[in-house]
């Protein structure tokens, strides 16, 4: 029996030795407790490697499988039980006309490309080759079978780099350069980067086939996790070259390719994906399709009422790949993005599930701009931040004077209380309209790196004269209506027929949408929708401790707190 983690045991054997069949004894018997199933796989030679074909050989309702052997009189034996069930055992034995003689079980198909395979295989150790040996390795690197390939690849890897980079990077065969490039990814100097992105970049993209293309994002990819973030200027060329491909008519390549253009922070790639997750749902069918029936099998339901519930994987995998794209969108991409994450919610998933939605919605949202965070909150894409009962401040408090607050905190943010700190963030209701490492309202500004971005007195100005310094992400607007109305807030959305306005800084789900033909005039407000006083209820210690709390980017370890 194979234990393959957490979830179910798997029993597997080869049916050697059984009195089956020949097609039947080279087969390989897999027990599924979860679905009840055992299956036969039908392995047959496939260049160097083999290819299998999966029968049902066994199945029940229940038959929790638990593991499977050949007997020594020929018949195929099987248990069942385990987590409180009734435990069995079975035989299996064949009643036929064919012949059961023992079958001949080596293949002479495909005999040449393995023994290759295994020529190269033989160098997969750190053991220095000869010139005439790396060059044997070396005209395997694009042959057509892709484990031949892969087994010169990896015999390359154990050879020092040096003494094949440039031959790599010279490769006329696009097969064998992009596999080198893989190569050098893995195992070369990273200072190698700049010049395999100049190899990669002869290849004609459009030329390729399709597993070529793949293979070549792929190989982008391992340079950027293994050799470093590009910089701008090749980020920018790169996505302008593999913009157009996207999205082509291969489902891998759209998942690879839109990741590789997220991560090189193409200009076009929101746009396109949120295109994609408005269309409607392909219908569920091939593995989906064998998925289904099976989880369906013995409970009851109805197979239509679950095709019509099955998550479309396309579309999850999308709202995955983009909820790291931080640049390029606007607000109807945003729209659509959590429109279409919502709807995944409808769907049934397992278990786990809406968790895994729960943690994109949530990388997603943190990755947006906070004027974006705000409008997708106050459009009902996502559910507002509500604060939960807030500290009071011990105080004594009173009124704090910008050059005072500058003058008590100046050398005085050490042996500072990080908890306390992080207790009077919430009295002093910051935590109400500002986020600060992932937790907090939408309303304002991010606080999370204010440190890197204010000295002490630009941050204590900011909180006792909210309103010498907007920021023009957060200016409030003061709209007066045909009818003489004046509403104040912060637009968070406008087309050509509606405005669309928070009205309470400390909650933005109070919102009105007013039509464009009812307005008479929108201008920007002098006057901060940050509140003054905040600091009034707290006493000194109570606000050191929130200066350093917020200097120290959210670190209980930082300098400020050691005592």
């Amino acid at each position: 029996m194979v234990d393959i983690g957490p979830g179910s045991p798997v029993g597997v054997e080869f049916g050697y030795g059984t009195k089956f069949p020949a097609k039947y004894q080279k087969a390989l018997y897999i027990c599924d407790w979860t679905f009840g199933t055992m299956y036969a796989i039908h392995i047959s030679p496939m260049g160097s490697s083999y290819k299998a074909v999966k029968e049902e050989f066994v199945s029940r309702t229940p038959l929790p499988l638990t593991d499977v052997v050949v007997g020594k009189d020929g018949a195929l034996y099987f248990s069942i039980g385990g987590r409180g069930a009734q435990s069995e055992l079975f035989r299996v034995t064949y009643v036929g006309k064919d012949s059961t003689a023992p079958a001949e079980l080596q293949d002479k198909e495909g005999a040449k490309e393995r023994e290759t395979r295994r020529k190269l295989e033989a160098f997969h150790n750190p053991s220095k080759v000869s010139a005439d040996q790396l060059q044997f390795i070396l005209s395997y690197l694009g042959n057509e079978d892709r484990f031949i390939r892969y087994a010169a690849r990896v015999a390359l890897e154990h050879q020092d780099p040096k003494s094949w980079q440039d031959k790599v990077l010279s490769e006329n065969s696009p097969e064998a350069l992009i596999q080198g490039i893989v190569a050098l990814a893995r195992q070369a100097d990273k200072s190698l980067q700049a010049q395999a992105l100049k190899a990669l970049d002869k290849l004609e993209f459009s030329s390729l086939s399709e597993n070529q293309k793949l293979e070549v994002v792929r190989a982008y990819q391992l340079l950027f996790i293994r050799m470093g973030e590009p910089d701008k200027d090749v980020s920018a060329k790169l996505a302008s070259k593999l913009d157009s491909f996207f999205p082509s008519n291969d489902e891998r390549l759209n998942r690879d390719l839109g990741d590789l253009l997220v991560y090189l922070k193409s200009s076009t790639i929101a746009g396109k994906i949120t295109q994609l997750l408005m269309q409607p749902s392909k219908p569920v069918e091939g593995k989906e399709m064998e998925e289904l029936l099976l989880r369906n099998r013995g409970y009851g339901g109805s197979i239509s009422k679950m095709l019509s519930n099955f998550p479309d994987l396309q579309k999850n995998y999308y709202l995955y790949s983009l909820r790291n794209l931080k640049e390029n969108w606007n607000i109807d991409q945003r729209k659509m993005y959590f429109t279409a994450l919502n709807d995944a919610r409808t769907k049934s998933g397992g278990a786990s599930y809406q968790g895994f939605l729960n943690n994109i919605e949530k990388e997603a949202f943190d990755n947006a701009t906070g004027v974006d965070r705000l409008a997708i909150e106050a459009l009902g894409l996502k559910k507002p931040y509500k604060a939960p009962v807030l500290p009071k401040a011990t105080g004594p408090g009173r009124e704090y004077k910008l050059a005072e607050l500058v003058q008590l905190a100046d050398g005085k943010l050490v042996k500072r209380d990080f908890k306390n700190g992080q207790k009077m963030y919430a009295a002093s209701r910051c935590v109400v309209c500002h986020r600060y490492n992932g937790e907090g309202g939408a309303t304002g500004p991010d606080l999370s790196q204010v440190a890197g971005r204010f000295s002490l007195k630009d941050l204590c100005e900011s909180i006792v004269e909210p309103n010498k310094v907007i920021s023009d992400q957060y200016k409030a607007s003061i709209i007066e209506t045909k009818s003489g109305k004046f509403i104040t807030g912060k637009v968070v959305s406008e087309n050509a027929e509606s405005i669309i306005v928070v009205t309470d800084p400390e909650d933005s789900s109070k919102v009105q949408d007013l039509k464009k033909k009812d307005v008479e005039s929108v201008k920007v407000s002098p006057v901060s929708l940050m509140p003054q006083d905040l600091l009034k209820t707290l006493n000194e210690n109570e606000v050191l401790d929130l200066l350093a709390y917020l200097l120290s980017r959210g670190d209980p370890s930082h300098a400020m707190f050691k005592k």
